[in-house]
């Protein structure tokens, strides 16, 4: 049965939305209902935030009909902006506010009432109310995001990708907390790239080349999670499972060292707060290492002694043999590193960036150019070799990333959540490039919140509260877990470790 108008909350018909002639979202025709909650599902640079934007009246000049809450966004926006709520894919917080007054400035901003016990005690985020919103964890800032969204019990919630980077504990929370604060008739459309998220909801909406290539029960995709994964992946053009283009001309150098990474009794403390403690590990050649833990657990902290970016308290990090903390010029020559919060020089293009790290490695002349040129074929940014690296869209921001931290060649590759916030099919493309850079000999140590990627690691260390609480094969862990999966022996974990704590 088709919905009535009073049934739904959004209705778009024939829409059509461009940027400089391109066409971005292509006759796309829509009904979302009250009181459900819709998945939106692309990838990178499907339209999803576009779409999103423009039901809340962000941008206008577009063709078609959009109707949010009866209301034409184009020409009612503060209307809607006051029974909406809205979080973006980089959520605005003023991070030199604490918790409170970013709680206060939005409640003002929208006009609700600011009563926040209840968000607050949810949110688990009233012991850190004084707390300034840049020294919360990654999970908590979602957390805090996610509150100011649902100020004043909006009629329509939007969140583009909301659990992006947050740990598989965290993101239950999430969905958890939005299921408890709305109403029966609150419509929620949530945009993710985490499919077994996706699975949860209610509808699903499939766009792919600014075109919906599927709209509907959530469930007739499949009655069990990898069913559904399966069928997105298919529906949105299958994934090409060839030999990576990465390893066919990658010199790794002779070496003789049996662990190419070590951790050696490493802790760090800022104040009276330990980040990281007493934590060894030793990453043979070829292996595939996972840190693993929620946000705050000190993985990215671990990382950053590692590459001699922050000194430790104490302990020492050793690359190829080398001192870290004493040569780190010389030890940094054999690491490529791809920093979690996106590290490249964002008012930069594409082919600038890749001249500056390639420079900044040691390469030159014909050879800078080959290896350039190498990276811009495999990774396929030849549409984008001369955009401004901030308006790349996220897949292309990370493949670009992986290039210049591949660009030299390293034999010991540190990757700090590379896939966050990618769709399924550029998660699993990258995963190629890794493992086929595993076999010939490269040395990886990898952060992600993608359980399911956790399983392509050797050896796994599972971090909570600075501490290793778990160092095995993924197999094992599960065992230990006594889990089905790796999600689920994640989640086991980490609550027994809190209650242990």
């Amino acid at each position: 049965m088709i919905p009535t108008k009073e049934e739904n909350c959004i209705e778009i018909q024939n829409l059509v939305k461009k940027f400089d002639n391109k066409i971005v979202l292509n006759n796309i025709n829509l009904n979302i209902k009250k009181g459900s909650i819709t998945a939106l599902i692309g990838a990178d640079g499907a339209g999803k935030t576009t779409l999103l934007r423009l039901i809340v009246g962000l941008l206008c000049n577009f063709e078609g009909k959009i109707t949010t809450l009866d209301l034409n966004p184009a020409k009612n926006k503060t209307n809607i902006v006051s029974k909406t709520g809205y979080m973006p894919q980089r959520f605005g917080l003023y991070e030199d506010l604490t918790v409170i007054e970013n709680l206060n400035l939005y409640s003002e901003l929208k006009g609700a009432d600011k009563n926040f016990d209840k968000l607050l005690e949810f949110t688990t985020l009233k012991p850190f109310k004084n707390r300034l919103a840049g020294k919360l964890s990654g999970g908590m800032k979602q957390k805090l995001g996610l509150a100011c969204a649902l100020l004043g019990n909006p009629e329509l919630l939007i969140l583009d990708e909301p659990s992006n980077g947050v740990d598989p504990l965290s993101r239950l929370e999430l969905l958890n907390m939005v299921k408890t604060m709305i109403n029966n008739k609150t419509c929620v459309i949530w945009s993710s790239a985490y499919l077994d998220e996706a699975y949860n909801f209610d509808l699903s909406i499939i766009l792919d080349k600014g075109k919906i290539i599927f709209k509907g029960d959530t469930k007739t995709l499949g009655n069990d999670y990898e069913i559904f994964e399966s069928k997105v992946i298919e529906l949105m053009g299958g994934y090409k499972n060839s030999q990576s283009l990465i390893i066919k001309n990658y010199h790794i150098i002779e070496h003789n060292e049996e662990c190419t990474v070590v951790a050696d009794k490493l802790s760090k403390k800022f104040g009276n707060f330990t980040a990281v403690k007493n934590n060894s590990f030793c990453i043979k050649k070829g292996e595939i290492f996972g840190l693993l833990g929620p946000n705050g657990a000190g993985k990215s902290t671990t990382f950053q002694m590692m590459c001699a970016l922050i000194k430790p308290s104490s302990g020492k990090g050793y690359i190829m043999g080398i001192d870290v903390e004493k040569y780190p010029t010389k030890a940094r020559k054999y690491l490529g590193y791809m920093a979690q919060k996106f590290s490249l020089y964002s008012k930069l293009s594409t082919i600038d960036n890749l001249e500056f790290f390639s420079g900044v490695y040691g390469l030159f002349g014909k050879d800078k150019q080959k290896r350039i040129e190498e990276i811009i074929k495999i990774f396929e940014l030849e549409e984008y070799k001369n955009t401004i690296t901030s308006l790349l869209p996220l897949g292309f921001k990370q493949r670009l990333s992986l290039g210049c931290a591949l660009i030299h060649e390293p034999p010991v590759l540190f990757l700090d959540e590379p896939t966050s916030g990618v769709d399924v099919i550029q998660r699993k493309e990258f995963w190629n490039h890794i493992k086929s850079l595993s076999k010939i000999g490269v040395s990886v140590l990898v952060t992600t919140h993608f359980m399911d990627e956790a399983r392509f690691c050797d050896n796994i260390s599972l971090f909570y509260n600075g501490e290793i609480i778990a160092l095995d094969k993924p197999d094992e862990i599960i065992k230990k877990a006594g889990a089905n999966n790796m999600h689920e022996a994640f989640i086991n974990m980490i609550k027994k470790a809190k209650e242990n704590k």
